[in-house]
């Protein structure tokens, strides 16, 4: 990895202040795999709304669908937690905890 590439993972983008996270192609074919299938179903209860399907049938599908994003962020999570917080603990950043924390606190409201 290159120093630029590297910081820009660690400190966020110079330019633009964002950070980002360098996957392999397998994490992210797996990762975008689940979006598209949640994709589908979201394009997929819109039809059934646009075709005045049953509502307990349409909230069903949303159900489906609120389980498969909340099964990508578990995974998405413990790649998180396997890769940047193991890193930054084990390099002394102890400041990813505290963001650790709030993220979690996010995702159980």
């Amino acid at each position: 990895m290159t120093e630029e590439v590297q910081s820009i993972s660690e400190a966020g983008c110079p330019h633009c202040g964002t950070r980002h996270k360098l996957r392999s192609e397998e994490d992210k074919k797996a990762l975008l795999t689940r979006l598209r299938r949640v994709e589908g179903q979201i394009r997929g209860i819109e039809k059934m709304v646009e075709t005045d399907a049953y509502c307990p049938d349409i909230l069903v599908q949303v159900s489906a669908a609120t389980s498969a994003l909340n099964s990508f962020n578990k995974t998405l999570l413990a790649c998180h937690i396997k890769s940047c917080v193991a890193e930054d603990i084990r390099e002394g950043n102890d400041e990813t905890i505290d963001e650790l924390c709030r993220v979690l606190q996010k995702l159980m409201k």
